[in-house]
């Protein structure tokens, strides 16, 4: 009886599952609200012209937003943003900009118009009034601190906050790799000039984007494909090593962009590549002694963190913002 039983028991029990398996609800297809959720953001490519110049921007997000400014480092361009600006642009208005002789904007020969950070942060500003982005945070990175600071001295009022990656505005961050450029501040010679030649080549730029990188891997060539055709434009050369030799300009507003960050006290969110040798870690600790309370980051990176860290750092960036800058009513809107 014992042999008869047990397979009856097992069949009937095969049979209730099998039962459950065929009566369970058959997975459903996503909704199309969820698909849509997965497409990355509407980025807008556009251009205004600011003193006779173009200049190529992007823009994501709602018009009355509160602003994000993102200014990009040397030698890309707004593509560096390409990934971070759809992480943000459903409650920013984000705006990512190419400078003269970067990216998609204007490149006019450098003996006709004045390759400066002072220059860069008044067509900045006059793009912004162009736009109506009368408040922003400013993200800075490289090249983008000293035209952002510039332009915070220009407006302090404007500053709704910071974000810095790798940008520098202390002599601590000045270390050996600058030795070629400080002697081309000191004596913009010819043979000075040429000196810095090797910057913009292939294997520089490779460099920018790979060293202090744990996982190259996680590096597109595609950046370098991209930036290097752009530097190897015919007269960019000449354009850089103008920006090379001005950038000794900016040191000597270092006590006013900390003077700035005192007075102001932007709320403040600091995201360092602490493997950087371009604008190493030196240069990242100084800021607390005008920002206290500013929040630091350092990430094991080289140069361009985005490009590899953009899971931290997107997290951190966005809850900066959210906490501090999103609360706050936008000031101007944009024609969209």
């Amino acid at each position: 009886m014992k042999r008869i039983m047990l397979p009856l028991l097992l069949a009937t029990a095969g049979f209730g599952i099998a039962t459950q398996i065929l009566a369970a609800p058959a997975a459903q297809p996503p909704s199309v609200a969820q698909v849509r959720a997965q497409v990355p953001a509407t980025v807008h490519y556009r251009s205004a012209t600011v003193d006779g110049v173009k200049v190529f921007y992007r823009e994501a997000g709602p018009a009355d937003g509160p602003v994000v400014l993102l200014l990009h480092g040397f030698p890309t361009s707004s593509h560096m943003f390409r990934n971070l600006i759809p992480t943000l642009s459903d409650r920013y208005r984000v705006i990512a900009l190419d400078y003269p002789g970067f990216g998609q904007s204007d490149a006019p020969d450098h003996t006709a118009f004045a390759y400066t950070f002072g220059h860069y942060a008044d067509l900045v500003d006059g793009l912004l009034g162009q736009i109506g982005a009368k408040s922003y945070a400013l993200y800075v990175m490289d090249y983008g601190a000293p035209v952002g600071y510039r332009l915070a001295l220009k407006h302090p009022e404007r500053v709704s906050g910071l974000i810095v990656q790798n940008g520098n505005a202390y002599e601590e961050g000045l270390t050996d790799f600058w030795n070629p450029i400080k002697a081309y501040w000191a004596d913009g010679s010819a043979k000075n000039r040429e000196a810095l030649s090797g910057l913009v080549t292939l294997p520089t730029t490779i460099f920018q984007y790979t060293d202090g990188v744990k996982d190259v891997s996680r590096i597109s060539p595609d950046n370098w494909v991209h930036d290097q055709a752009l530097l190897d434009r015919p007269g960019n050369k000449d354009i850089q090593l103008d920006l090379f030799h001005d950038y000794g300009t900016n040191v000597p507003l270092y006590p006013q962009f900390q003077a700035f960050f005192r007075d102001r006290k932007p709320p403040t969110l600091i995201v360092w590549g602490k493997n950087d040798k371009i604008f190493p870690e030196a240069g990242a600790h100084p800021y607390l002694r005008d920002l206290p309370n500013a929040e630091l980051h350092l990430l094991d990176t080289g140069h361009f963190a985005l490009e590899d860290k953009l899971d931290e750092m997107a997290p951190l960036i966005r809850g900066f913002l959210d906490r501090n800058v999103g609360k706050r009513p936008a000031v101007g809107a944009a024609k969209n």
